[in-house]
């Protein structure tokens, strides 16, 4: 079975399933709860606590246990729970400045651990990784628009992601390698220069959660000082974004701008009313880099 699974620092997101925070609670005995994922005689939960930004997530062993989430939760849907090995391909993807120097530890992060026993929601899960093969960010997720791109002359993909804002130029409908990178522009820094704002001004603590809130759709149950704090840092922060990208000469201001991933959806209204893009196109699937690792698995194993 073909499972493809988005690594973002802020949300893990599968195909066919709800995303979730990139976050996880440990225990040697068993919590309260019916969402518990059993492994190697530990419990894990999902917790809304994200784990702090990794430029290596093969550090230890916590993004594997978020990708054994993201495995259940898909084999659960095909009902493919029991004794019986599941052999599983895994596509997966890394920002664009990472994917050169990091590719093939991810890939061996995932690969060589033999059958793997595990539970989730009182379920036994029995997986063999069979495969796992590693695509760059951005671009995954243009192939997913590829026939809305091809009579373009020239498109500008932006995925604003948990901690990396990607980049990648499409010329007529192919990729052009060589302005294809990553800033470490994300949305992390915003929520940390929130958090620390409203905290110094307000003596107030935000949650992530709470920020989302505001951001959305600019209503919340905090006073209109505390809103107008922050919708003010979304703003500098999407015209830092698009400042840093005028200074790599990309202009927004002509062609067409697609923005994609959870940070562009969360910054819609910032980034319409910036004034800073022109021809601004919303891909508003959060699974697009998910769902194009898949597609792009298939193109290199079948040729279709």
């Amino acid at each position: 079975m073909l499972i493809a699974i988005d690594h973002g620092n802020k949300q893990m997101k599968t195909i066919h399933c709800p995303p979730f925070v990139s976050g996880l609670a440990e225990s040697i005995t068993r919590p309260f709860g019916s969402n518990i994922l059993e492994y190697q005689d530990k419990f894990y939960t999902l917790s809304n606590q994200r784990i702090p930004y990794k430029r290596d997530k093969t550090e230890d062993d916590r993004f594997f246990i978020l990708t054994l989430f993201g495995i259940a939760e898909e084999l659960h849907i095909e009902e493919k729970y029991g004794e019986e090995v599941v052999h599983v391909s895994l596509a997966v993807g890394l920002p664009p400045a990472h994917y050169g120097a990091q590719s093939q530890a991810f890939i061996r992060y995932f690969s060589g651990r033999g059958i793997v026993n595990f539970q989730y929601r009182d379920k036994p899960y029995t997986i063999y990784i069979k495969d796992v093969r590693c695509y760059p960010q951005a671009f995954a997720a243009a192939v997913t628009m590829m026939n809305k791109l091809l009579d373009k002359p020239r498109v500008l993909i932006v995925d604003i992601g948990g901690f990396t804002a990607d980049y990648l130029m499409m010329r007529s409908g192919r990729a052009d390698l060589s302005i294809c990178d990553s800033l470490e522009n994300g949305v992390i820094l915003l929520y940390n220069r929130i958090r620390t704002k409203v905290n110094s001004e307000f003596d107030i603590l935000l949650e992530e959660t709470d920020i989302d809130d505001i951001l959305k759709d600019g209503e919340s149950g905090y006073s209109p000082e505390v809103v107008s704090l922050v919708e003010k840092l979304a703003r500098d922060f999407v015209n830092d974004l698009a400042n840093s990208l005028r200074e790599r000469m990309l202009d927004l201001m002509s062609g067409t701008v697609v923005f994609v991933g959870g940070g562009a959806i969360l910054l819609r209204r910032q980034i319409e009313a910036s004034g800073k893009v022109r021809n601004a196109v919303f891909v508003e699937d959060i699974n697009a880099n998910a769902k194009g690792y898949e597609f792009l698995y298939k193109m290199e194993t079948t040729g279709r």
